[in-house]
């Protein structure tokens, strides 16, 4: 499971990030989570939940954005969302998408400070 991991270095990334701003509370972490991370969003919560059952995070809120799939058209010449995960084709015109723009994001966009 290595969205234990992943909850380990989110927490870890947040506890530097406080203690820059002279260790501040951190209430909430929020987190951008793209279908094609490899990330399965379920197990990464519970993960959260383990990883700060007890010490300064446990009352820390996890905040996820999902960010679905979307590639570059070279037909439509535009940023495009694609049909499905098993169908990377623009959604308008039915293309191949071969550049995908969005949907891999793993990222913390935000703490929420006490």
């Amino acid at each position: 499971m290595h969205e234990l991991s992943i909850a380990l270095s989110i927490l870890e990334l947040a506890e530097r990030e406080s203690e820059r701003r002279g260790g501040a509370h951190i209430e909430a972490i929020y987190l951008r989570l793209g279908v094609l991370s490899g990330v399965v969003k379920e197990a990464l919560v519970s993960a959260f939940q383990l990883a700060t059952e007890r010490g300064a995070f446990e009352a820390c809120r996890l905040v996820i954005e999902e960010i679905s799939i979307s590639g570059y058209c070279a037909n439509c010449r535009a940023e495009k969302p694609v049909h499905s995960l098993q169908c990377l084709a623009c959604a308008d015109c039915g293309t191949p998408v071969y550049q995908i723009v969005h949907g891999k994001e793993l990222e913390i966009s935000a703490l929420e400070l006490a």
